[in-house]
């Protein structure tokens, strides 16, 4: 059985919860990515994504110097690395999910995203994923 182990990203981008928005998009260009973890010391507070900075920031003319995690998604949505990559695409494909932390106890220790599930994991992971996410929200 292929875990989330066996697929995720461990080389994750973090901020701390002072960073702004500017900050955040520098990292992402930086590291030619499209998401950061907020960790508040160990801890998981948030994540968030390129599509959230222009979505919820700057279409609305807000301030490059905001906090952002007033723009990023706050109580995250885990899973520990044992778990099978079969669960965790329909967990991603029910929560409408395009990243997934990875945790092993109450650590984060990697990320699984789409992509992911597309190039290392097979049994149509991604596929199973990417209907969930791609239906339509109510």
């Amino acid at each position: 059985m292929t875990t989330l182990r066996d697929i995720m990203t461990t080389d994750l981008t973090t901020t701390d919860p002072r960073a702004t928005l500017k900050e955040v998009a520098t990292l992402m260009r930086e590291q030619d990515i499209g998401n950061v973890l907020i960790m508040d010391g160990d801890t998981l507070s948030g994540i968030i994504t390129d599509r959230d900075i222009v979505i919820r920031a700057v279409a609305y003319g807000h301030d490059l110097g905001s906090a952002a995690t007033d723009y990023a998604t706050g109580s995250v949505f885990t899973m520990d690395a044992g778990t099978s990559v079969q669960e965790a695409a329909k967990a991603m494909a029910d929560r409408q999910l395009r990243r997934l932390p990875v945790t092993d106890g109450a650590k984060v220790v990697g990320i699984v995203s789409l992509a992911d599930l597309a190039t290392r994991a097979s049994g149509g992971a991604d596929e199973q994923a990417l209907q969930g996410i791609s239906q339509p929200t109510i």
